[in-house]
């Protein structure tokens, strides 16, 4: 059942993504009278799932799930019809229209994508609010566990005071992305500010332990599911640990030294249950455990037992269009800065670079309308990004030939774009086979 909700979650956003990428030079094209002859999701190698023409277009659904087009005539393209260049250029095809019209087609997918986003950052501003727990609130620092980030030189208790110069406010669901796109952290320990330095290959080193939150919030010791085989019964699902060896537990990183220390001992220890504090004995096993699972608090029982003020600050729909904007202008900026680290050798953040694997394994194995809008609109930012890179065959390739043309007057021959062309696809099949490579690699030594 898992599976099948994050296949759907999946194959409903990159299905609309692809649409709405296609329809952004679908409706231009049409607006300047170029004939669109195929409008597709997905690929149709040889055959098509569905297919359907009205008018002078055919719409249909291929079986390869590797992206959609519209095949526009007069354009030289992934399909590469020779036979159709070699012909006299029609007042309808895509090479007769003036230079500015056909960068606007171009332009069309991208600026879509963008838009999108957009969209859905203002609308989520609107729907959802934002749930956040104010940086000054964090008293006691945060919980660091990833073995990077000790490397790096973290410790659980540390106040996060500032990443690259800019004050943190809130604790928030960007904070573990900003923490990786930094350079410099200035935190505060035991009362004193220092600055960590983040390594180069930072991403890299992130990449050997399994993946998680770099940073979380500190959170109590609650009892989740209780093995056949621990020996403590007094224990029940839902207890709080607030006390071992008559050492006061607050948050559940204290136990871990506690038991460390009464290894294979009785100890006493005290809960609270049903919001009243339980005495209780328990069990340490040699090995430090005590043989139970962790389980966790919702916001309302964090709040409600005086850990964490959360805060939910709501939006009106005009309230919700500058934070929506500027969401997303910190996601383009954000993305911006992973692909300036992927180009960079010296982060070996390119051995990071996933394919369709990597993008499933994006969505969680429940369905949540918030967390798939928003999966979707970075998504929908990284389309946009990634078809504006100058490569040919990409939509960034054409663009780049058609400002050539417009600031030079000189339109660059059809050998040279079907040359160009070639190129482009050899690349982009390059990079779609070290993509892909990659999350197999990553399966297999997993």
């Amino acid at each position: 059942m898992d599976i099948v909700i994050k296949l759907s979650q999946f194959l409903l956003s990159l299905s609309l993504l692809i649409i709405l990428h296609e329809l952004g030079h679908f409706i231009p094209a049409k607006l300047f009278k170029t004939r669109v002859e195929k409008f597709y999701l997905f690929f149709d190698v040889k055959y098509s799932l569905l297919k359907k023409k009205i008018g002078e277009t055919e719409y249909g659904i291929g079986w390869l799930p590797l992206g959609g087009y519209v095949k526009i005539s007069g354009m030289i393209d992934e399909s590469m019809d020779k036979e159709q260049m070699a012909l006299p250029p029609q007042p309808w095809e895509f090479r007769s229209k003036p230079a500015w019209q056909r960068l606007i087609i171009m332009l069309g997918g991208v600026t879509v994508n963008f838009i999108l986003a957009f969209i859905i950052y203002i609308g989520m501003a609107f729907a959802y609010g934002d749930t956040y727990v104010a940086n000054a609130d964090l008293k006691d620092g945060v919980f660091i566990e990833n073995p990077a980030m000790l490397k790096a030189g973290f410790r659980t208790g540390d106040k996060i005071i500032s990443i690259d110069g800019k004050t943190v406010e809130n604790f928030d669901s960007d904070m573990n992305m900003n923490v990786i796109m930094s350079k410099h952290i200035l935190i505060e320990r035991d009362g004193k500010q220092q600055t960590i330095n983040i390594p180069n290959d930072f991403v890299d080193q992130l990449s050997k332990y399994e993946k998680g939150l770099l940073i979380g919030i500190r959170m109590p010791f609650v009892v989740g599911k209780i093995s056949e085989e621990s020996e403590n019964t007094s224990l029940k699902p839902k207890d709080i640990i607030v006390s071992l060896n008559n050492q006061k537990i607050k948050y559940f990183d204290q136990a871990k030294a506690v038991l460390e220390a009464n290894k294979g001992k009785t100890i006493p220890a005290v809960v609270l249950r049903d919001l009243k504090e339980t005495p209780v004995t328990v069990k340490v096993s040699k090995l430090g455990k005590l043989g139970i699972g962790v389980g966790g608090l919702g916001i309302e029982s964090l709040e409600k037992l005086g850990y964490y003020k959360i805060s939910t600050k709501e939006y009106s729909f005009f309230e919700s269009i500058p934070v929506g904007i500027q969401k997303g202008k910190d996601q383009l900026v954000g993305y911006g800065k992973q692909l300036k680290m992927i180009f960079n050798p010296e982060t070996k953040a390119y051995k990071q670079v996933g394919g369709f694997a990597a993008i499933y394994n994006i969505f969680p194995s429940f369905w949540s309308w918030e967390t798939f809008w928003s999966i979707t609109a970075l998504l929908s930012i990284m389309l946009g990004v990634m078809n504006l890179l100058p490569i040919p065959a990409l939509d960034g390739g054409h663009v780049m030939f058609l400002l050539y043309e417009i600031i030079s007057g000189k339109k660059p021959s059809d050998k040279f774009l079907e040359n160009a062309q070639m190129v482009g696809f050899v690349l982009l099949i390059a990079l779609l086979l070290f993509a892909n490579g990659n999350d197999i690699y990553k399966a297999i030594i997993k």
